[in-house]
């Protein structure tokens, strides 16, 4: 056995092999990402201290959620009193920063989609980094789904034990841009994203998404941007797949 499972010319043929030599591969392959997801946790779990969470409630989100971006969100959002109207906004800005695991784990489907239907709670996993590892090793031949569940697995326990050391650190660092850990998101995501650079004409809806943004939250402040960007960026990604074909 191989510690890296041989690629081959055509990933969608034949049964998808599930090894023990593609989790440690996988495994090896997200270990360059853990400073980043590390980081981010430690953020998240210090920003629900802040906000007065126990224990419990945090561990609870972390695991039902298991997404930074909309988690750090949606705690930055969290109000004093809870109402239904604050509960429908808080469901629809995680709702939106999440739309695009719809999108991700579609990507999954040629891939997995042979496999047990055990695959399909297993996909609560996935997260960017580990989605991008797996990609990347699929798009240079590999087929084995061990490597997505390797790089899955090891960035999910990480995630866990670090946000939970987060909010026991809370105290410490209660306001997470004296630190900088809020510059740590947006640059991590940023490197995630050079291995998906197709060109300047795939990167439009990204820029239009920005611009839409910074103008919506000038304008209009709060963060009804998010929505905003989220909605023209994914409008200009129709459109401009649309002319491509």
């Amino acid at each position: 056995m191989t510690a890296h499972p041989p690629p081959t010319s055509d990933p969608s043929a034949g049964p998808v092999p599930l090894t023990r030599a593609g989790f440690l591969h996988g495994v090896r392959l997200a270990l360059p990402v853990m400073p980043g997801m590390m980081a981010i946790a430690l953020a998240t779990g210090a920003s629900a201290a802040r906000v007065g969470l126990s224990f419990g409630e945090n561990l609870a989100m972390c695991v039902t959620m298991f997404a930074s971006a909309s988690q750090l969100v949606v705690l930055e959002l969290w109000p004093n009193q809870f109402s239904p109207g604050t509960v429908l906004g808080l469901a629809l800005i995680a709702l939106t920063v999440n739309a695009r695991m719809l999108l991700i784990t579609a990507t999954l489907r040629p891939w997995f989609g042979a496999m047990p239907p055990w695959i399909y709670p297993v996909l609560h996993l996935t997260s960017d980094p580990s989605w991008i590892v797996s990609m990347r090793y699929r798009a240079e031949g590999g087929n084995d789904a061990g490597v997505f569940f390797g790089a899955s697995v090891l960035l999910a326990s990480f995630w866990l034990g670090f946000t939970q050391l987060g909010f026991a650190l809370g105290t410490l660092i209660a306001d997470p841009r004296r630190w900088g850990l809020d510059f740590v998101m947006p640059v991590f995501f940023g490197a995630m994203l050079v291995p998906l650079w197709r060109g300047r004409r795939a990167a439009l809806p990204w820029m239009v998404a920005g611009v839409v943004a910074l103008v919506v939250e000038r304008l209009v402040g709060g963060w009804t941007f998010i929505v905003a960007g989220a909605l023209a960026g994914a409008v200009t990604g129709g459109l401009v797949d649309d002319r491509r074909d």
